[in-house]
C-alpha cells in the first residue's frame, strides 16, 4: 500500500541529492543517508533508478561517439539542400544588431563569492547532462519553476525541451533544463536566492535586461537576473549574442 510519503512530490533538495547520487557527483558524506532515504521510499527508488538508466543510456551513445557525428554530418549535408527557414532567424537578427557592442567582451573565467558557488561552477552543471525527462509545457512556460521562475516554452522559436536535472551547489539548488534546436543544444540554469556575485565580465544590455559572458571549457556562457534569481544559459553551438538574444526573447 502507497503511504502519504510516496505520494508527495520529493522537494528539490531530495531530487538534487538523487540525481547527484544517480550521476556519481554526490558528496560521499551523503551518500549512505540518501541511499538510506531511497531504500525506505518505493516511489525514490523508481525514480532514482529511471535517473540512472537514463545516465547509463548518456554513457553509451557517448561511447559511440564517432558514428554518431558521422551520421549527424551526413543528415546535415542532405538538410543543406532544402533547409527550412526557422524562427531562430529572428534570434539571428536581433544578434547581429547588437554583435559589435559584445564582441569587445574579454572572456574570462570568474571567481566565486567566499561562501558561494560562483557562476561559472554553476555553468559546469550543464556537462553533467539530463537526467530526468523534459517538464511538460503550459502555454509560453514549461511545469518547471525555481521559487515561481518559471522557464520559458521556446516552442515557438522551434526549441524543444529535451530533459532536465536537479543540483545543489553548497546551499543553492540548481535546475537545470536542456532545449535542442536540430543540431544545436542549449542549457538553462535557475538558481534560488540569493543570486550570485556576478562575475565580473564586460557588462552589456539587450532588451533592457543586462547581461555578463564569459567562456567556460569550450561552451559559452551568458548570465542575468530573474525576480533576484541568477540565470544562466550556455551553449557550444551558438555565440554570445545569439545567447542573450535568446535569453532576452521572455521579456
Amino acid at each position: 500500500m502507497t503511504s502519504p510519503e510516496d505520494r508527495a512530490e520529493p522537494n528539490r533538495r531530495t531530487l538534487a541529492d538523487i540525481s547527484a547520487l544517480a550521476d556519481g557527483t554526490l558528496d560521499p558524506e551523503r551518500e549512505s543517508a540518501v541511499r538510506d532515504l531511497i531504500a525506505g521510499s518505493p516511489a525514490l527508488r523508481q525514480r532514482y533508478d529511471r535517473q540512472r538508466q537514463a545516465v547509463q543510456a548518456l554513457h553509451s551513445v557517448r561511447t559511440e561517439r564517432a558514428p554518431a557525428q558521422l551520421r549527424l554530418g551526413i543528415d546535415n549535408r542532405r538538410r543543406t539542400v532544402r533547409r527550412p527557414r526557422s524562427r531562430l532567424i529572428y534570434v539571428g537578427s536581433l544578434a547581429t544588431a547588437m554583435a559589435a557592442a559584445v564582441a569587445a567582451i574579454v572572456l574570462l573565467l570568474p571567481g566565486g563569492t567566499p561562501g558561494a558557488p560562483s557562476v561559472s561552477q554553476a555553468a559546469a552543471l550543464a556537462f553533467r547532462g539530463p537526467v530526468m525527462a523534459a517538464p511538460a509545457k503550459q502555454g509560453l512556460k514549461l511545469n518547471q519553476d525555481v521559487q515561481e521562475v518559471y522557464f520559458p516554452s521556446w516552442s515557438r522559436l522551434d526549441w524543444q525541451a529535451v530533459g532536465q536535472r536537479v543540483d545543489h551547489l553548497g546551499d543553492w539548488v540548481a535546475v537545470t533544463v536542456f532545449y535542442k534546436w536540430r543540431d544545436k543544444r542549449v542549457a538553462y540554469t535557475i538558481l534560488d536566492k540569493p543570486a550570485l556575485k556576478w562575475p565580473g565580465t564586460q557588462a552589456f544590455q539587450v532588451k533592457g535586461v543586462d547581461f555578463q559572458g564569459f567562456s567556460s571549457k569550450g561552451r559559452l556562457v551568458v548570465t542575468w537576473r530573474r525576480s533576484g534569481h541568477t540565470c544562466i544559459l550556455s551553449s557550444k553551438g551558438l555565440t554570445m549574442p545569439q545567447l542573450a538574444a535568446l535569453a532576452a526573447t521572455e521579456r
